[in-house]
């Protein structure tokens, strides 16, 4: 998004126009189908049938699965991690072996399942057979779309425990957790479950207000999803009363007739009662929907148990601390860093970039205009994992910052502000980074180019090239656009106004674009003369590394705090902002670490300052602050892992893990 860019600069971007035959009875029956499959799924040594959607129980969503017929009499079926944890409730348990798995679905927290895992082209899947046969589930294969039909399942109490504190959990026993509330939901049989943050409530704030005060945010919905239908006694309970209609206002001559008391009569204390976690409960086609409202700074944490119930916990520390060794090359982790008083909430992987190869990924491989959802981009560059990487301009969809990839420039630095550069050897470089770029003409003239591919729009030169898409629409008014083909001059056009008259962008070539005073320069510009480009970086180690990313603030280097955010020119509320925020980082050993801080115990996210130490603590020798807030988003095979996805925002970019 954009950060913390000045409001005069901000105007420029606002003036611009806005630009997605398996037979194994009684395990899975394979329906024939036709062998069409538009979309692009590696292929899985040895399956026998593999797609990437699962219809659970009528409804298709996004799931890669794969089954597989060793003899006759056996067959198995696996379904990648991701898509277990986000549609059935599986919870993935800590790991030192990255093909085998503890899970816990219903079942003992101290004898948990071990599945088979097995990390093929961007998914790890999970040996899911005994799991279902146990469950009883129906299970039929048919071209991409793998059909789960589970039992019946009635959910038969919902209770509630009120307000309480509870000691450290055995599970977190860094930090003291606050229990707001304990719910419990009773079943009949175990049943896919999932749980998705709702989104927030708008409030409408009186401009005119002169006294008002700062309140205290509201709660947050969330509601639990469960695959059976509640007794009818349970929605009944939990169906709000219709608000009581006002009494109709007495006559004024008639209260003058009634007796009025001697004495005031004593007006009894109000006793604040607890509220209610569930707020409506309600079966939707075959599915129980528990909506259940959350204080803020609080989070639900759901399990399962082997009693057929599951156990919801509001929390101020709600996230569950990790360690799985996912692949061996990436481990999960999350954890809570203390600093002083205050807990915070990091999951991160760790990486071994002497193993994968990491590069930046876009949206769309032909333009660089436009944003998506991060799960989307880094799919569709068939990326094991991932980050969200610089900023860009929410409105028009436009970076706003460094992206170099394999060499070739895709976007140029702005401001001096923080990057981070790397190169296939595992390798990297963090500082502040500028392009110095020069056009020269054959009667050695030298231009200063001030931008490439950028939606930093600024008066000076700048340079599009075939990355930016096919044409250019200007950004600013009165801009003169100079096509460039074979380093040969070939056109010029004026263009009065933003938004207006897309110019084609030679494939063999560039554009130049001419804004405010720059104009000046169109004289040593005519058609038929030829040009050359030269580029270096400032500070020049980055001109040694193909792949760069650059965000900001820099963080670390060298284990020491660096951070300078005026200095790469951010706004004051940027500086001082609580926020969600993603990093980067190398440590001592050579690894690298991409991570996520979300909101402390009770409280808002880091500031600048406040990440800088966190990411000093966990052991970051060289840090760099990324895009945050709503565009942060931690990506591992098929699955956001850092937040619900759907509170994750579209974003212009990231930095892509890839297996080698």
């Amino acid at each position: 998004m954009l950060a913390g860019l000045p409001t005069t600069l901000c105007l420029i971007f606002n003036a611009s126009t806005a630009l997605a035959q398996l037979q194994s009875p009684p395990l899975i029956q394979t329906i024939p189908s036709t062998p069409a499959n538009p979309v692009p799924l590696p292929p899985v040594p040895g399956a026998t049938a593999y797609g990437n959607q699962i219809s659970l129980n009528g409804r298709i969503l996004p799931g890669a699965w794969f089954t597989r017929t060793p003899s006759r009499n056996q067959s198995s079926l696996h379904i990648a991690d991701g898509a277990l944890r986000q549609l059935i409730g599986l919870e993935l348990l800590d790991t030192n072996t990255p093909t085998k798995q503890p899970v816990n679905w219903f079942s003992s927290h101290t004898k948990p399942q071990v599945l088979d895992a097995r990390l093929t082209g961007i998914y790890r899947y999970l040996d899911v057979t005994q799991l279902v046969k146990t469950a009883g589930w129906q299970i039929t294969a048919k071209g991409n779309i793998l059909t789960i039909n589970t039992p019946q399942t009635i959910v038969t109490d919902i209770r509630e425990d009120l307000a309480r504190t509870k000691p450290q959990l055995q599970q977190n026993a860094s930090v003291n957790s606050s229990l707001e509330k304990l719910v419990f939901i009773n079943l009949d049989r175990p049943t896919p479950w999932s749980i998705r943050q709702e989104p927030p409530t708008r409030r409408v704030v009186d401009p005119d207000a002169v006294n008002s005060q700062p309140t205290t945010p509201p709660d947050r919905e969330w509601t639990i999803i469960l695959d059976g239908v509640a007794n009818p006694t349970l929605v009944q309970r939990y169906t709000p009363i219709a608000p009581i209609p006002a009494p109709i206002p007495l006559i004024p001559n008639l209260i003058k007739q009634l007796p009025l008391p001697s004495a005031p009569l004593p007006i009894p204390p109000i006793q604040p009662q607890p509220q209610p976690t569930v707020k409506l409960v309600e079966v939707v086609n075959n599915q129980t929907l528990i909506r259940i409202s959350v204080p803020f700074g609080f989070a639900p944490r759901v399990r399962s148990n082997s009693n057929n119930s599951l156990t919801v916990e509001i929390l101020s520390n709600a996230m569950l601390p990790r360690n799985i060794a996912w692949s061996p090359s990436i481990r999960w982790r999350s954890s809570w860093v203390n600093l002083g008083q205050e807990s915070f909430p990091v999951v991160w992987l760790e990486v071994n970039p002497r193993n994968v190869e990491i590069r930046p990924i876009l949206t769309n491989p032909n333009t660089l205009i436009g944003t998506a959802p991060l799960i989307q981009t880094a799919q569709n560059n068939f990326a094991v994992a991932g980050i969200n990487g610089g900023y860009f301009n929410r409105n028009n969809q436009y970076p706003l910052g460094a992206i170099r990839r394999n060499g070739q420039w895709l976007s140029s630095p702005i401001l001096n502000r923080g990057a981070i550069a790397w190169n296939n050897s595992g390798q990297f470089y963090v500082g502040r980074l500028t392009l110095e770029e020069t056009l020269i003409t054959n009667t050695n003239q030298r231009l200063p180019v001030l931008f490439v591919n950028s939606g930093y729009a600024q008066a000076g030169i700048a340079r599009y090239t075939p990355a930016w898409g096919s044409t250019y629409t200007p950004l600013t008014n009165n801009e003169i656009i100079i096509v460039i083909q074979k380093n040969q001059i070939i056109n010029q056009y004026s263009a009065p106004k933003a938004g207006e008259t897309p110019i084609l962008i030679p494939t063999d070539g560039y554009l130049i674009i001419l804004r405010g005073n720059a104009s000046a320069n169109l004289n040593f510009l005519p058609i038929g003369a030829t040009v050359q480009i030269t580029s270096s970086t400032i500070t020049p180690e980055f001109n040694r590394y193909p792949n760069i990313m650059g965000a900001g603030p820099l963080l670390l280097q060298n284990s020491q705090i660096v951070l300078d955010a005026k200095a790469e020119k951010f706004s004051d509320a940027f500086i001082t902002e609580k926020a969600v925020r993603s990093g980067i980082c190398t440590t001592a050993n050579g690894t690298v670490l991409i991570t996520s801080t979300h909101n402390r115990a009770g409280g808002a996210g880091p500031t600048l300052a406040e990440h800088a130490q966190l990411l000093q603590q966990m052991g970051c020798v060289n840090a760099l602050n990324l895009d945050g807030g709503s565009s942060t988003s931690l990506y591992l095979g098929g699955q956001v892992i850092d937040r619900p996805p759907n509170t994750a925002a579209r974003v212009h970019n990231g930095i892509g893990i890839f297996v080698k």
